[in-house]
């Protein structure tokens, strides 16, 4: 196995709302706002070279919506999906998987692309990647999140006939089971930022990595109270994240940060204010 950091750009989010009832007299040391109290945000994907597969987990923001869209998000730095995969020596078209964690727009938007009027998939020869729980709760959103879920990222994907549902399986608790992937890969499901997001658990050379998607957008959102304000279930997410916290401190777990700018990887250890990084580093330093 091999993985690749996949950088596909930066935008911007308000601060208030990535951080939730955290005061910004507190955040705002972690991720300085500009005037509009608006803070920068990565949207780093994880590319696996996984025996005959290359997997992409999530793909960014694309770059197919109007510019009055693109205007609220101001996309900004070098990266984009296209040149992150040349400088690994791949193209869209190598993808086999692609692997979309959840179906907010900053996850997913690179899956469709425009040709002409219509609409296509970006990744030709991939398998798209969701579960039917996820699915039907984006393409029948609630009122509060809708906003994040385009259909012009999500349908057009179903349409190709390239989309394939992973299968939910419950334990005797009668709680989600990890499940599993490709012989390295497992997944894991929570629910307090979005219904049955999927975050893939890898194991790469003897060591457990998880990629958290939005379940810990950045290192700074390690403490238990910085929850953002976009979670559907806050209380939700403040458990899965405790329960997290301590299994990846116990299991010495590498935890890949898809928003952070700054910060790609850490393990964890324990303080006196609670669990909190301990190594920061780079994925292709392990």
């Amino acid at each position: 196995m091999k993985l690749y950091s996949i950088e596909t750009g930066l935008f911007k989010l308000d601060g208030g709302a990535m951080f939730g009832v955290v005061p910004k007299t507190i955040w705002q040391k972690l991720n300085q706002p500009d005037e509009n109290n608006l803070c920068t945000w990565s949207m780093r994907c994880l590319l696996i070279e996984d025996d005959n597969r290359l997997i992409l987990v999530d793909n960014g923001i694309g770059n197919k919506q109007s510019e009055k869209f693109f205007g609220h998000y101001y996309l900004h730095g070098d990266d984009s999906l296209d040149k992150s995969l040349a400088a690994n020596g791949f193209n869209k078209d190598d993808i086999t998987d692609v692997f979309l964690t959840h179906l907010h727009f900053d996850h997913c938007g690179g899956s469709i692309i425009r040709d002409g009027d219509k609409l296509i998939p970006a990744f030709k020869n991939a398998v798209y990647w969701s579960n039917m729980e996820h699915w039907n709760w984006a393409v029948y959103p609630n009122d509060r999140e809708k906003a994040s879920f385009l259909k012009e990222n999500i349908l057009p994907i179903q349409e190709s006939g390239q989309l394939k549902f992973i299968d939910l399986v419950n334990s005797e608790d009668g709680k989600l089971s990890e499940t599993a992937f490709t012989k390295n890969i497992s997944i894991r499901f929570v629910s307090g930022h979005t219904e049955k997001m999927m975050l893939p658990q890898l194991q790469y050379k003897e060591k457990t990595i998880v990629f958290m998607a939005d379940l810990l957008p950045s290192m700074a959102h390690i403490p238990l109270p910085y929850v953002m304000a976009y979670d559907m279930q806050p209380l939700k997410t403040l458990e899965e994240k405790k329960s997290f916290l301590q299994e990846a401190l116990a299991g010495n777990y590498i935890l890949f940060f898809e928003h952070d700018a700054q910060h790609e990887c850490c393990t964890l250890h324990q303080t006196e204010r609670g669990i909190r990084e301990n190594e920061i580093f780079k994925l292709n330093e392990i």
